[in-house]
């Protein structure tokens, strides 16, 4: 029995496309993977840039889901990355923090100004870090795999330049930056700098860039196709000791469902992402746990406990006066991971067939019981 489990990461994909996923399912994959709260990022259609838009969310969370559900709000308008999105009115009516997510605002003054009004609202800043000059229409991590395959590679500069600035700019304003979907050892160096330097900063791991490497991408399954994308052996040990340090204070799963057509297509035309809410559990038990890389309290830290604090929010513990979200898994269970059972309504992972360890057996939301051994209730 642990405290309910925390997603920071999360594409729900309503309004806008609920062909791939819906609040309502979304937060079903969710239940079903253990989480009992998780935070959707704001690239809809529309996009989640204004206290309309929140609103919206809040409500259609409350009648239809069956976790708690945050909404993060855009920096920019139409995330177009022109001008400041309200943050003020969006902190008013309660987003969790703000997001860019999908891309990175390039323009570094119009970051600083954002950063300026997360730090006024103690709003944090999850941050995807991507020159998109340097992906130059890449689709897998540059190396001697992409080179064999013909595909054209991201190099890992594309992730690092934006860690670096992104970190200088938190140094300058004093907001908290999150760092989302960190993926190569290279922005590692610049994250245990910068808590040297005593910056505001955190940081996510998912769990594809731990338990995968670019080598999945052979076969060409789109499946393996994300952003940021797999990277070397070099970069999956790397988060590992990431995780085992302390520098990488979380595990996100960056859950983004897309429809088959998506996916069923030529490697550099597929869209990027993998659904993972149902899947973050047994891959950290068998990949981190099981290992002795991570003891069973520090996962749990990692995937609810620090959480909860960089949300803010009193959750994350099994105290007395907690709501009552608790997940209660058997780390023992083995079996293969099957998508076909999966609540999302995309069935886009690269863990199908997988021999993994870890069961989520109950799912407590609120003292209400919604997953009874394994299942919804």
């Amino acid at each position: 029995m642990v405290p309910g489990l925390i997603d920071v990461h999360v594409h729900l994909r309503e309004p806008g496309f609920e062909y791939k996923e819906t609040i309502e399912t979304g937060s079903q994959s969710a239940a079903k993977g253990g989480f009992t709260t998780i935070c959707c990022m704001p690239n809809t259609k529309p996009v989640i840039d204004n206290e309309i838009m929140v609103e919206y969310i809040k409500l259609k969370a409350e009648r239809e889901a069956c976790v708690h559900v945050l909404p993060i709000g855009s920096i920019t308008k139409n995330q177009a990355g022109e001008e400041l999105a309200n943050i003020g009115k969006m902190a008013e009516v309660g987003i969790c923090g703000i997001s860019e997510d999908g891309k990175s605002v390039e323009n570094a003054g119009l970051m600083k100004k954002a950063m300026l009004y997360a730090k006024m609202f103690e709003l944090p800043i999850l941050d995807h870090c991507e020159d998109l000059n340097l992906v130059g229409g890449g689709s897998m991590n540059a190396g001697d795999t992409a080179a064999l395959l013909g595909l054209k590679g991201i190099p890992v500069e594309a992730e690092e330049v934006m860690i670096a600035r992104d970190i200088l700019l938190a140094e300058s304003t004093g907001v908290h930056l999150h760092l989302c979907h960190v993926s190569t050892k290279g922005s590692l160096d610049f994250i245990r700098l910068a808590k040297q330097r005593g910056i505001s900063v955190s940081a996510e791991v998912c769990p594809h860039h731990f338990a995968l490497t670019e080598e999945a991408v052979d076969g060409y399954d789109a499946n393996t196709k994300m952003s940021p994308p797999l990277r070397s052996k070099e970069d999956v040990e790397a988060m590992k000791q990431g995780l085992k340090e302390g520098i990488i204070d979380i595990i996100a799963t960056d859950h983004a469902p897309h429809h088959v057509d998506e996916k069923n297509c030529e490697y550099e035309k597929a869209a990027n992402g993998i659904v993972g809410l149902e899947t973050a559990v047994p891959l950290g038990i068998t990949e981190l746990v099981e290992p002795g890389i991570l003891t069973p309290m520090q996962w749990v830290e990692k995937m609810s406990t620090n959480p909860a604090k960089l949300l803010n929010i009193k959750k994350g513990t099994l105290q007395e006066d907690r709501i009552a979200d608790i997940t209660i898994i058997d780390p023992k269970q083995e079996y293969e991971i099957d998508v076909y059972s999966f609540a999302s309504k995309s069935k886009n992972s690269p863990f199908h067939g997988r021999k993994v360890r870890g069961k989520v057996l109950y799912t407590i939301v609120d003292g209400k019981i919604v997953v009874d051994q394994g299942e919804l209730v």
